[in-house]
This record gives C-alpha cells, sequence and structure tokens, in this order.
C-alpha cells in the first residue's frame, strides 16, 4: 500500500518551520540592530551576515506563503541599511558629529523595521512590498 501524505500536516510542518527560521532570523537581525543603536554594544556584522545567509537560503522554501514577504523584507533591510551606511561613511572622516546623527538615524530606522517586523510575523500577517 502507498504511503498518503497528510497535504495539510505536510503544509503546516512547512510554514511552523518557515517561522521558526523566520523568528530565528528576526532575532539576529534584532540583536544587531539593538547593538548598532546602543553605544559600545555592537555585536558585530558576523551576526547581520548570518541572518542574511539564513535568509537567502530559506526564501525560496517559502515562495507562494505569505510568510515569503518576512524574508523579502529582511533582506531589503539589511540591502538598503548597508547602502545608507556605505554613503554616509564619508561623513565620519569629513565631519565626525553629522556621520554619528546619520548612522544613529540609520540605526533607528532598521531597529523600527525589524520589530515591525517582528510584529507582522506574530501577527501572521503579511509584510507590505
Amino acid at each position: 500500500m502507498p504511503d498518503v501524505i497528510d497535504v495539510e500536516t505536510t503544509d503546516s510542518e512547512k510554514a511552523q518551520s518557515l517561522k521558526s527560521v523566520g523568528w530565528l532570523s528576526y532575532i539576529l537581525h534584532l540583536i544587531v540592530a539593538v547593538g548598532a543603536v546602543l553605544p559600545g554594544a555592537q555585536p558585530g556584522v558576523a551576526l547581520l551576515i548570518v541572518a542574511l545567509v539564513i535568509d537567502l537560503v530559506k526564501k525560496g522554501d517559502a515562495e507562494g506563503t505569505w510568510q515569503a514577504s518576512h524574508f523579502s523584507w529582511r533582506i531589503r533591510s539589511v540591502i538598503w541599511a548597508a547602502i545608507l551606511y556605505l554613503v554616509t561613511a564619508p561623513l565620519w572622516f569629513l565631519f565626525f558629529v553629522p556621520g554619528w546623527i546619520a548612522w544613529g538615524l540609520i540605526s533607528i530606522w532598521f531597529l523600527y523595521r525589524i520589530v515591525k517586523g517582528m510584529v507582522g510575523m506574530n501577527d501572521n500577517r503579511p509584510m507590505p512590498r
């Protein structure tokens, strides 16, 4: 007799697995975001890279689900933050205070995006494009 696959259970398991991966990624992003906002608490870029790699690798598994938007949300957040940090990096060398202000604002924006995503994930809601 062939094995019968319970599609509902499989879909539920997939959804729960994706949600677990999503929470892991959000927590890693949150650690980095809080570290960027609090002076002297920088955990390093390594955690951010780990979270980004997780999102890039698992994004395909989420295609067609509401969770796909969360993978895209986190990836876009990291890419935009990186671009903004790079664009404003010369301010550190030319003028210390404007560089500090710019990076502080970028860090607060990044923290906001991560918290907003976590709230959406908790409510099982997709993130806007």
